[in-house]
């Protein structure tokens, strides 16, 4: 397969997972988003670098986000939003760790592929990306791509949906954004 062949593929399995995200789901996550003093995000490994990202560029519209185990990490309090990234919903540390953000009454977001996890214990909103799992459950978008990359992209590319609609209703000037960009670099 050449490199143009592999990148078309990709590209379309991108449109397809996007096109099967429920947009009433999105919508919950966003008003929670902007309803909530601190975001708080959890994940483990590529899902956890797609979070970072979506963290920075929230951050970058004026949304204090945190990433879990940050050395400056505040308290988590019921004022907050926990978004935990888990495609199979069954990661160890970020159930432990949205069950503890229950324990404070923060509201936990789900962002995964399987609605009937054991996160869906701890999840006031889910957002189902429905790529392939393990479960071959119904409307799964199948992948020619390792693992779970196609997951990890979509989440990304989510989380910057999420920041351009936000952009968008709250009519925030693009270039007055380059304030909150990093400039010790």
């Amino acid at each position: 397969m050449s490199f143009r062949t592999s990148e078309q593929k990709i590209a379309e399995e991108l449109t397809a997972t996007l096109a099967g995200i429920s947009e009433e789901q999105v919508d919950q996550l966003m008003l929670a988003i902007q309803q909530s003093e601190k975001v708080f995000f959890v994940g483990v490994g590529r899902v956890l670098l797609s979070l970072e990202a979506v963290a920075k560029r929230l951050a970058h519209i004026g949304i204090q986000t945190v990433v879990v185990g940050q050395i400056t990490e505040p308290a988590i309090t019921a004022k907050d939003l926990l978004i935990v990234g888990s495609g199979s919903g069954e990661s160890a540390f970020p159930l432990a760790i949205a069950k503890k953000a229950k324990s404070f009454d923060a509201m936990v977001a789900h962002i995964g592929s399987n609605p009937n996890s054991s996160m869906k214990e701890y999840a006031d909103i889910f957002v189902r990306i429905p790529v392939q799992t393990k479960l071959n459950l119904v409307g799964e978008i199948p992948s020619i791509q390792p693992m779970t990359s196609l997951f990890e992209q979509c989440l990304l590319l989510l989380g910057d949906s999420i920041a351009l609609t936000l952009i968008e209703e709250k009519d925030i000037d693009m270039h007055g954004l380059w304030r909150y960009h990093a400039n010790l670099e």
